[in-house]
This record gives C-alpha cells, structure tokens and sequence, in this order.
C-alpha cells in the first residue's frame, strides 16, 4: 500500500491533491479539522468538500486533527510508517489580516505545524517526497521595489527589466515587510528547505501566486478571484484595497499546481524552492479581473475602493516559473484566466 498524506485535505489545493494521487492508485489520508470555517465564517467552511472525499475516493480516510498537535501527528505518521511515500502540506492559515488579529494562532499554524509534520516525517517516513505550499509573501513588499509603470488598467514592470517575464527565486527575502502571515510562512519555508538540505529529505518548496479552481470556498480575506466572482454572481458588495484597482496577480488552476506535485513526485530533489503561479500566460489586474466577471455574471459588481492597501501586500506580482519547467519540462499548463473564470462562475451558479 503506498499512502499519499494531505494536510488541508478538504482545502482547495488539498482536495485536488486528493483526487489526483487517488487517482494514480495512491491510498489517501487526509488531515484537515475545517480551521477555515474559524478563520473565515460558516461560508468558507470545507465540511462540504471532505464529504465529498469520503464518498468518491475509495478508502479515503480523514483525520480531524490540528497540525498543532505534535503528538496526534506523531500517532498518526507511526501508525503508517514507511507506507507513507509523499506528504503534501497545504493546511495553513492563509491571511494578512487574520494573522494580524491573532499572531500566536498565525504562526502556530503556519510554522510550528510544519516543523511538527518535518519531525513526524523524518522519523517514520524519511524516504517520502515531502511538498510544502509556500507563498510569493515570503519576498515580503519586495517586488514593490521594481520599477513599476501605472497603466489605464494595470501595473506593469518596465520593459527590458530582467523580471519582464515573471519574479525568479532570486528576489531577496531580506530588508522588507512580510505581514505577519508573510513572516509565518517564511518559517515554515526556510525549515522545508533545511530538512532537505541538513537531512537529506527530498522537500520542495512551491511559492504560489494565486492559487484557484471552482473548489474555492473564497472569502473576502483570503481567496481573491473565486471570492470576487462569487460577490458578482450574488450582489455582495466586493472592497478593493488600494494602488488604483490596477494591482496585478498571476492566477494558477488548482489542476495545474497539482501535476506540477505529480511532476516532482516523480523525480524528487532535496531543498528545492520554485516560484509556481499563472505566470505571463494567466495574470490580471484587478479592474481586469472585475470586467470579466462582469461579463460573465451579467450584472455590474458593487464595489467600492478603499485607498489604504493591505501591509505587505503586492503591487505587482507575476511568477517566473521558468525554473520550474527546465527541471519538469513535461509540465504544462492546461488551464488560462478564461477558463479558469468560466469554471468559477459556473461553481457559482450550480
């Protein structure tokens, strides 16, 4: 029996982890206690999509079990041993402003929970192939530094600038400002690469743009086109914080993300870090992004601007995943914004 481990398993990225590993004949065993709901409201709650797990994926079994607690997961990672061949890690408190509120929950989450899962893998299950889901906000407001160009729609970086086609894994992570979200998952991030670099583990770390796919269940903090989408499908008021409306994001299909996993999993390497995001083929600003929900939903959106931008927040943002692609050339994208859209309105309207 080869069991894949997904934290965050009724997530988005953890429920499509899921699917495709179940699919490749892997046994799945989920972690996931729905913290969402507790961050977020009822709304963002992922009840609905481990039900779904449980009832499609033959011998699924879930865990309620917050990554917190060192010792449950040890139980459980003993219980499995070396059967366990891949741990995926996307459970995670994913917001500015939640961590900001509650910083010691934030970073409990995001940093100690990894270590915990590090230490439960290294000692019951060292051989596996261990993926963690990072974020851009490691480099902090960084890529606010670039030499931006204000356009009628959009921010853009300068042509000729070396990061024309995307932000490489070369950007400092250094003399900036993280959030305290961005700061959390720099933690985790930095020990995902140290277990593979002092251990010998074969870790990767996938520093996402933004990751999306009808099983978003968005919320205003946390969940950008998938929540924007909703608001224009339903009438809610949608907010937009700061530069203009005109601040860009590269936006990657949960499926796609996943066989980039698939991709490594077939070939690990030990310590590994990649930019990974919609890139130049699957990006837009955020006046973009309403038009084409406008257009999708057939109504107008209500939204109202607020000049105060989130702290740390990006101006500019498109992943260089070109690193990525020369390791994993099989890897390609199957899914661009219109598709991507298309799916999440028709999500809304079911």
């Amino acid at each position: 029996m080869s069991i894949a481990l997904v934290t965050g398993s009724a997530g988005l990225i953890g429920s499509e982890t899921c699917r495709r590993f179940s699919k490749e004949g892997f046994t799945i065993v989920g972690i996931d206690n729905d913290m969402r709901a507790e961050f977020f409201g009822a709304a963002a709650s992922t009840a609905s999509t481990r039900q779904q797990l449980e009832s499609e994926l033959e011998g699924y079994t879930h865990h309620g079990i917050d990554i917190r607690d060192a010792s449950a997961l040890q139980a459980l990672f003993s219980r499995y041993g070396k059967a366990i061949q891949i741990v995926v890690h996307t459970a995670a408190q994913p917001s500015h402003d939640w961590a900001a509120r509650a910083p010691l929950v934030d970073f409990g989450v995001n940093a100690l929970g990894t270590l915990h899962l590090l230490e439960a893998a290294r000692e019951h299950c060292p051989e596996a192939v261990f993926i963690f889901t990072s974020t851009n906000k490691v480099y902090g407001d960084c890529p606010n530094r670039l030499p931006l160009e204000e356009r009628d729609k959009r921010w853009e970086i300068a042509s000729g600038h070396p990061f024309e086609q995307g932000i490489d894994e070369t950007m400092s992570i250094d003399r900036n400002q993280h959030s305290l979200f961005g700061a959390s998952k720099l933690a985790a991030d930095v020990l995902v690469q140290e277990y593979g670099h002092y251990f010998g583990m074969k870790t990767v770390c996938f520093r996402g743009g933004c990751l999306t796919g009808p099983a978003h269940a968005g919320a205003e903090l946390h969940g950008f086109l998938a929540y924007l989408m909703k608001c224009a499908v339903n009438g809610t008021p949608y907010r937009v914080f700061g530069y203009g409306a005109k601040q860009v994001r590269d936006n990657i299909h949960s499926f796609d993300l996943v066989s980039a996993f698939w991709e490594f999993f077939k070939a690990p390497r030990s310590g590994e870090v990649y930019n990974i995001g919609g890139s130049r083929h699957s990006n837009c600003s955020m006046l973009e992004a309403i038009e084409w929900c406008e257009k999708l939903s057939g109504r107008k959106l209500d939204w109202h601007y607020q000049r105060d931008n989130r702290i740390g927040d990006h101006i500019w943002y498109i992943s260089d995943v070109r690193r990525f692609q020369s390791h994993y050339p099989n890897w390609k994208y199957q899914y661009a914004l219109p598709q991507i859209l298309e799916e999440l309105h028709a999500a809304c309207t079911d």
